[in-house]
């Protein structure tokens, strides 16, 4: 045998010892994780997506798996509420960016490698929350039979334009954190200035607020509104389902990225961990992107036409303090 070939035989063996090996960590881990009975899940990722991996996952490895779902604030205000009052409920969060690494800062979450994290670009692994596991994009979402052709809006711009008064549903800037993310990073596509007068000619046009960015979407969905700004995977989510829907394809688009990490205090430690292992893993990811999503994962693109010619463009990360300053400001803008 050459040096070469021994070489190879060495490496093969100890892929093969690796894999064998993780295998028998999994299967522990699952024994493990059945005799705590459930694992529980608190997020914003929207309850048709979750529930058809939580079945899945069920299904798979015989573990219960429950999902209290609200926007991403309301999710982060129970979850830390439990959390300071030495209560946790929850084994895992699913959110956005900015939600968690407040809530990391706060101490809720501990660093757990997943197995399934070598199947995610270095660049989107954080070393302490983990694989980004898909990216939310935000934009503009228009009911077809409710605008004339000439009126479908073709950039996010258009929106300034007084013809769209009252026909445009938002979530409130006051009170959702992600839409309050996502103005105060409109600079990166408009630079500071454009942004500024966009915000207030929106304002001016008098937009209806809801609670979050899935209410905006079935607004416009069922004709109620003709424009949203929401979720662009929304477009193909509800134009699968009929509704005469499209999106504004701008060259870039802002979003966000989305993570799911361990809690601290997990109260079904090892059921957590199962589940962060599925959901981060293939089966789950294809689940998601079939449903519109944008994952990260290595090889899975999302369904949505036209969206591999938009640039990603990641919004500004906020501290606790902007997040309240900002509130106060798109307030006067809004309600002025």
């Amino acid at each position: 045998m050459n040096k070469k070939t021994a070489a190879l035989t060495s490496l093969l063996l100890s892929l093969l010892f690796v894999a064998a090996r993780a295998q028998a960590q999994s299967a522990k881990l699952i024994e493990a994780a059945k005799k705590e009975g459930k694992a529980v899940i608190y997020g914003s990722l929207e309850s048709d997506t979750m529930d058809a991996i939580m079945q899945s996952f069920q299904k798979k490895f015989g573990i219960e798996a429950e999902y209290f779902r609200a926007s991403a604030t309301k999710v982060m205000d129970r979850a830390m509420t439990e959390f300071r009052a030495g209560k946790p409920g929850a084994d895992a969060i699913v959110a956005a960016d900015n939600v968690m690494r407040i809530m990391q800062k706060e101490g809720f979450f501990q660093k757990y490698d997943s197995p399934t994290n070598g199947d995610y670009a270095k660049e989107v692994i954080d070393p302490n929350l983990g694989p980004r596991y898909r990216n939310v994009v935000v934009g503009v979402v228009y009911n077809k039979s409710e605008l004339k052709p000439a009126d479908f809006p073709k950039t996010l711009e258009d929106l300034a334009n007084p013809k769209y008064k009252g026909k445009i549903v938002m979530p409130d800037p006051t009170q959702h954190t992600t839409t309050t993310q996502w103005l105060a990073s409109l600079h990166k596509l408009m630079g500071k200035e454009k942004s500024e007068k966009f915000m207030r000619d929106l304002a001016a046009n008098k937009p209806a607020w809801v609670e979050s960015l899935l209410p905006a979407a079935e607004r416009v969905a069922s004709g109620e509104f003709p424009v949203a700004i929401t979720y662009v995977k929304y477009a193909y989510i509800h134009a699968k389902n009929g509704a005469p829907v499209d999106y504004v394809r701008d060259p870039k688009l802002i979003g966000d990225a989305s993570y799911i990490t361990l809690g601290s205090k997990a109260p079904h430690l090892n059921a957590g961990k199962a589940f962060i292992d599925y959901f981060l893993d293939k089966e789950s990811m294809n689940i998601m992107s079939k449903l519109g999503e944008f994952v990260n994962r290595k090889g899975i693109m999302p369904p949505l036409p036209g969206i591999d010619k938009i640039g990603f463009v990641e919004m500004d990360d906020l501290s606790t303090k902007e997040f309240a300053e900002k509130k106060i400001e798109y307030e006067k803008i809004f309600l002025r």
